[in-house]
């Protein structure tokens, strides 16, 4: 069935599609408006209403945060693949102005990335690249800027029997 499904619809388009029904995400008002195929772009939304406004009728933080918390690892285990092992080390996000209605965030990696994180990972060492995020409202204006650091690890080859 999962085999029929990703071939069916597409492994990007059934993961936006999945990620928008995530319970927390759907609790949120989050909506991932685009998942590129090659798992190199994304973008997701989140409305402002009553479930995920503050005492002071902005944008609360904690939804903020979880709208961009796991795209970045998502992108780059798809464009690694199974030979590395990708996790969310650390996070910080910076408040710039209120969010006072729906706001968005993109999220892009390119060859030059991928190509620096192989390089420092080809030994078995980890690396731990720092990238960021920002979160505008529909205006364009700032209101948040997250850093968030990476775990990255080549696996050690398979030892045989």
């Amino acid at each position: 069935m999962r085999k029929w499904l990703i071939e069916r619809l597409g492994k990007a388009r059934l993961l936006r599609w999945f990620l928008s029904l995530y319970p927390p995400y759907l609790g949120a008002g989050v909506r991932v408006q685009h998942l590129s195929a090659d798992f190199r772009h994304a973008k997701v939304r989140m409305g402002l209403g009553w479930y995920n406004r503050n005492y002071v009728g902005t944008q609360f933080g904690g939804s903020l945060y979880s709208m961009v918390d796991p795209f970045y690892m998502l992108l780059l285990m798809e464009n690694l693949g199974r030979d590395y092992i990708v996790w969310d080390k650390a996070a910080s996000i910076d408040f710039i102005s209120p969010g006072k209605g729906p706001v968005y965030a993109e999220f892009s990696i390119d060859d030059a990335l991928l190509d620096e994180i192989r390089r420092q990972t080809a030994g078995g060492e980890k690396y731990l690249p720092h990238l960021k995020v920002l979160i505008h409202d529909g205006s364009g204006t700032l209101v948040a800027r997250v850093d968030k650091t990476l775990y990255v690890r080549r696996k050690p080859p398979a030892r045989q029997a």
